[in-house]
């Protein structure tokens, strides 16, 4: 029997420069989401003008977009994580409410060895 009841998550997302990346990834796993999603070499325009979404020199000058699912109770220290490091790195976060199928996949922690 498939589980196809909606249940009530967040959805938090993150964009960063590609340099730090590998920062929100870190503060990701250890909030022990169940996952999360990234998006490379975006493009956009914002507080410091028209952004390009090409590979200039290498991926460390990129934004990208990270992407996650998670139960309320576990925003509040992503959100905190993500505090502190925006104290010294640029970047932006993003809360929304968001309804999901099969709860479960969302609720556990995806053992990661990287």
């Amino acid at each position: 029997m498939s589980d196809t009841s909606m249940v009530s998550m967040k959805r938090v997302q993150i964009i960063v420069k590609g340099e730090d990346l590998h920062l929100v990834e870190h503060l990701l796993v250890n909030a022990k989401v169940s996952g999360f999603t990234i998006v490379p070499n975006v493009s956009g325009r914002g507080h410091h003008g028209v952004h390009e979404g090409h590979l200039l020199f290498n991926d460390m000058h990129t934004l990208d977009i990270l992407f996650t699912i998670v139960p309320e109770d576990r925003l509040d220290p992503i959100l905190a994580g993500l505090g502190t490091l925006f104290e010294r790195h640029s970047g932006v976060v993003f809360v929304s409410d968001v309804w999901v199928t099969r709860k479960h996949y969302f609720e556990t922690y995806a053992n990661s060895s990287r």
